[in-house]
């Protein structure tokens, strides 16, 4: 066919993958080009395909924009995007807003805690040099201000790592300096300072820790450290006095002059502060030497430095005190020192907190959660939700403004996703009933089944699961939303979803509530049956619909509905399959359980069901739940049935009996060595026949059948005094004491 046949061109598009440009606000979608030649009849002639991609950029995208509406847009405009990748769409637009507030936060100076900048003092007017340092090591001889001079130039050689090594081997430099520290420290702070940062340039490598270890450098920077917060206190204290002289005789001159004089020295402490908690810092990545200063009270000492205003300060304070709350011990000091007294000294943008007594941690953790910038948001949430773990502390959010500024914050995020962090603390709030009342006044109850049921949010399902579980008045504001709720069951919604619905219509234990006008309305019983086979769905959604069953079934007519329906084999059926599993064992014999107290559904089970006879296998069981269960269900089976009474008492009674013959036999088998057997093999005491013990024994003669059987009758009977033996025993001889005879035993009965 020659070309001139050619008459049309067809092009095919196909979209491929998409992504997110790596340093654009743009996604990149690549797709593919089929190009056809079609002859003049219409059949392809010549075909080429190309790999190509589009790049959609983002100009308006900022932290505020709406990232649903805006990846419908971009669906919308884009043909090369299939309709169907919208939720991909969004998730790459929200990864992008998220990508460009990390960038702004990485632009921003921080403060880290192993950068130590150099202080005041440290200036010279000379270059150090590796050659003079024994030149350096004499002025270590003479008055503060040349030992000062020494130290500082000996520091400009150790800041340089490439001298470490050197200095590490002039053990008369090292050990001047040290001696200088322990010898002079109280008289000049830049001394100490310079020397402590000589040192602390070696703990930045743990291999130089043993030399500090050796020069016992951290346990004089502990007593430095100690000693110069005694002295802050004195100072605050000597200004406050001159504050009330001046204010008193209307002068400021002495008072200002005072203030100018302590911020001085201030500033050289906090550098002398700083130094030694880094040092200490970088020796405490040994737990042995942590557990050292811990010992030295170092909890203490840090705590009471939080009480300043330095911000590097504060932040290498923090980051210790951060690394010491690993350990449950140090964790403990904080609270016993009142570190929770120093949280709020201030907040700012730089990441510290306002000062205000009246407010209480958990309220100002919301403050910050609040009005905080977004990584101050996270962690503050993160706190909080920790908190809120405790069942302890559940119960102090209700005292405080908190539950409305999360309401609100739940309500602010419209249709956007929540932060894992907020509903999932809100979850945990709602387990307390207080806090439920509170989150359920005004419209908040349905604000939030509104966003759950048209959302179909999961988590949000939860945190009203959990409200729907407490009794009074927050309860019955559910009943408004039966019909809601059950309407979600029948549809096919997310697994994860009705399961949270189904626990929720669990909870609503409400005598005014018409369940059987809701099963019926909304044909619920063939979905609770058909969801009861094992297999048919996960375990938590079987396990929600035998919970849900039990909660209907406290209604008669329910039960009878359920009953006719077979849903009794089915959880009879579900019990052996489920056998291994205590939740499952214990929630179907609760539904067995509210089913024997309606006339109706009891001769269901009784008469056409082996219910009873699994509930008496049941009633021994190792988890002590299912036993409570099991026995408060054979109590009224044996109530109403007589021949099932006889069957449930004789098994107590066996189970009873032979409770008593192990614990008999475990215990001849502990007191065996004591015990001497005479020829005819009957046991004996050195000191006088265990057969003459009339507390241990008694005759059976005219009690006892030969046989040795005993029926529980005859328990019965004897327990009501009808029958008395021989030796005129009263009735309240023990169930354990009724042990069978055997036949070619002698009259006695014994162990």
């Amino acid at each position: 066919m020659q070309s001139d046949d050619a008459r049309y061109l067809k092009r095919k598009y196909k979209g491929g993958s998409l992504d997110v440009h790596p340093t654009e606000k743009a996604l990149v979608v690549q797709y593919e080009v089929e190009a056809t030649i079609l002859g003049e009849m219409g059949d392809p002639m010549l075909g080429e395909r190309k790999e190509c991609q589009k790049i959609i950029r983002l100009k308006s995208l900022n932290s505020n924009t709406d990232i649903a509406s805006l990846a419908r847009k971009v669906v919308e405009e884009c043909r090369l995007i299939s309709p169907s990748r919208l939720p991909e769409v969004e998730q790459l637009l929200f990864y992008l807003q998220n990508r460009k507030k990390s960038a702004e936060k990485k632009e921003k100076k921080q403060i880290k805690p192993r950068d130590l900048t150099p202080f005041e003092g440290m200036e010279l007017d000379e270059e150090a040099n590796i050659n003079s340092i024994d030149d350096y090591i004499e002025l270590l001889y003479e008055d503060i201000p040349e030992k000062i001079r020494g130290a500082t130039l000996i520091l400009h050689l150790a800041r340089n790592p490439d001298n470490l090594e050197e200095l590490l081997q002039n053990e008369t430099a090292l050990g001047a300096l040290a001696r200088v520290l322990r010898e002079d420290w109280k008289q000049s702070v830049d001394l100490a300072t310079t020397i402590i940062y000589v040192f602390f340039c070696f703990s930045s490598f743990s291999q130089f820790h043993g030399l500090i270890t050796h020069y016992k450098i951290g346990v004089l920077c502990m007593s430095i450290i100690e000693h110069e917060l005694k002295r802050y206190d004195l100072w605050q204290d000597e200004l406050l006095k001159k504050k009330k002289a001046d204010i008193l005789s209307n002068l400021k001159k002495e008072y200002e002059k005072a203030l100018k004089k302590y911020h001085g020295l201030l500033t050289k402490q906090e550098q002398l502060l700083r130094v030694a908690l880094y040092l200490l810092l970088n020796l405490s990545e040994d737990t042995r030497t942590e557990l050292k200063m811990r010992n030295k009270n170092i909890v203490h000492l840090l705590v009471k430095t939080l009480d300043r205003d330095s911000e590097e300060l504060l932040v290498l304070v923090v980051s210790f005190l951060k690394k010491l709350s690993i350990f449950l011990e140090n964790k403990n000091d904080m609270v016993r020192n009142t570190l929770i007294c120093f949280y709020p000294k201030r907040r700012c943008s730089s990441g510290y907190l306002k000062y205000a007594e009246s407010v209480s941690v958990h309220s100002w953790l919301v403050c910050v959660c609040v009005s905080g910038d977004e990584a101050q948001r996270q962690i503050a949430m993160c706190i909080l939700y920790h908190i809120s773990m405790d069942d302890r502390f559940k119960s102090m959010f209700a005292y405080t403004d908190c539950i409305p500024q999360v309401m609100k914050m739940l309500f602010d995020c419209g249709e956007e996703r929540i932060d894992a962090e907020l509903i999932s603390f809100c979850i945990n709030l709602a387990a307390n009933k207080r806090n439920a009342q509170i989150m359920c006044e005004g419209n908040g109850l349905k604000m939030l089944m509104k966003r759950a049921l048209k959302l179909k949010d999961p988590l949000m399902m939860k945190m009203i699961r959990n409200i729907s579980q407490h009794d009074g008045p927050s309860k019955n504001l559910f009943i408004d939303y039966v019909g809601d709720l059950a309407a979600q069951i029948g549809l096919k919604e997310e697994e994860e979803f009705v399961i949270e619905c189904l626990g929720t219509l669990s909870n609503l234990t409400i005598p005014d509530l018409d369940w059987e006008l809701v099963l019926k309305e909304y044909n619920l019983v063939p979905y609770l049956k058909d969801h009861l086979k094992p297999g048919s769905a996960e375990d938590d959604l079987i396990l929600e619909v035998v919970i849900m069953i039990g909660t209907v079934s406290m209604d008669d007519s329910c039960a009878v509905m359920l009953a006719k329906s077979g849903i009794i084999p089915a959880l009879i059926e579900l019990l052996n399959a489920q056998q291994e599993d205590d939740e499952f064992v214990c929630q179907i014999v609760y539904v067995f359980y509210q089913m024997v107290f309606h006339q109706a559904t009891r001769d269901v089970i009784i008469k056409e069901t082996q219910a009873p006879a699994y509930l008496i296998d049941l009633m021994h069981d190792k988890n002590a739940e299912i036993r409570k269960v099991c026995d408060n269900t054979l109590d009224i089976i044996a109530e109403y049935d007589v021949e099932w009474g006889k069957k449930i008492q004789s098994e107590k009674f066996r189970w009873h009996n032979s409770q008593w013959l192990e614990m008999v036999e475990n215990r001849q088998m502990d007191e065996a060595e004591p015990f001497m057997y005479g020829d005819d093999g009957e046991p004996f005491l050195q000191n006088g026949d265990i057969l003459e013990r009339p507390d241990l024994f008694y005759s059976s003669d005219g009690i006892i059948p030969v046989d040795g059987a005993i029926s529980p009758e005859f328990f019965t009977d004897f327990q009501n005094g009808d029958l008395l033996g021989p030796h005129g025993f009263p009735s309240s001889i023990p169930l354990g004491l009724m042990i069978h005879r055997k036949n070619d035993c002698n009259t006695n009965t014994h162990f």
